[in-house]
């Protein structure tokens, strides 16, 4: 995985992270299950979209 893409994913799985516990913090139980889900999907994509490019390479 290139460096701008690695940093995309870690800049953004970050801010997800840190949206989740503003909900969590407000007690907005539907936004956080949400936002939580959401985070999982993001931080999943992050390993499967490393993993594809790492197969790819030589």
């Amino acid at each position: 995985m290139n460096k701008g893409l690695a940093l995309y994913f870690a800049i953004v799985g970050t801010v997800l992270l840190a949206v989740t516990a503003g909900s969590i913090s407000f007690r907005h139980a539907g936004v956080t299950v949400l936002l939580a889900a959401l985070t999982v999907l993001h931080i999943g994509l992050g390993f499967i979209v490393r993993a594809r490019m790492r197969k790819k390479q030589p």
